[in-house]
């Protein structure tokens, strides 16, 4: 079997791929829309929101809620999701060395906030290894599943979409990737990951899943 041809960038999501992030802001978010009369779990909040940005996820909650949420809410999330990051945040196993260890171009694009992503990188110590090439779903039109995100990465990048590969481990930021026309690695290595979801990964277009970040490098030169 021939082996894909090496990718002329890889764009990172950040949040359950690099950072292993997901698990704790969405019990903030669980806590938060409990505390204002409106219970959700955690996992609720994973499988309804995870890899959207932040603008959308207010958007459908008040459609199912039927009012607004309080002017507030968003603060309070963020400023709640800082103090967890800050306490339990970790890297995903493996990303520090996986990153040392690549040679290719890189970015992280992310339906995060450019300051979370810059706040969750430096505290798992990531940080080094992206910046500038930082890009947020703040900077486009439409965050994930649109592709906007994944195609404004390549072009600041200088790289055509059909030479990116996308690290992805959402619904959404997979269905993002493969609307811009680039590869996709589905990432399932994050604790937030349930026992089914490489299935949903491919089936929403992932050309393969892994859940490791060590076996990246290996996976990128086609010996694994």
């Amino acid at each position: 079997m021939t082996s894909s041809p090496v990718p002329g960038l890889i764009v990172f999501d950040c949040d359950g791929v690099l950072v292993d992030s997901e698990l704790l802001a969405a019990g903030v978010l669980a806590r938060e829309l409990s505390a204002i009369g409106f219970p959700m779990t955690a996992e609720g909040c994973i499988e309804r929101f995870s890899g959207v940005a932040m603008p959308e996820v207010l958007r459908r909650i008040e459609d199912d809620r039927g009012r607004p949420l309080p002017t507030d809410f968003a603060e309070t999330v963020r400023a709640r999701d800082a103090d967890a990051f800050r306490a339990e945040l970790q890297p995903l196993p493996g990303a520090r060395g996986m990153l040392a260890a690549l040679t290719l171009p890189r970015c992280v694009a992310s339906s995060g906030r450019l300051a979370k992503m810059r706040l969750t990188l430096a505290i798992t110590g990531l940080l080094e290894f992206f910046e500038p090439h930082l890009f947020s779903a703040e900077m486009v039109a439409r965050g994930k599943p649109a592709p906007d995100l994944f195609l404004h990465a390549a072009a600041e990048m200088h790289s055509p979409p059909a030479d990116c590969l996308v690290i992805e481990d959402s619904l959404a930021g997979v269905r993002a990737g493969v609307a811009a026309g680039m590869r996709v690695f589905g990432f399932v290595g994050g604790s937030h990951c349930p026992p089914d979801h490489g299935r949903r990964l491919r089936d929403a277009g992932a050309e393969r899943v892994f859940d490791r970040l060590a076996a990246l490098p290996e996976l990128l030169n086609g010996s694994v």
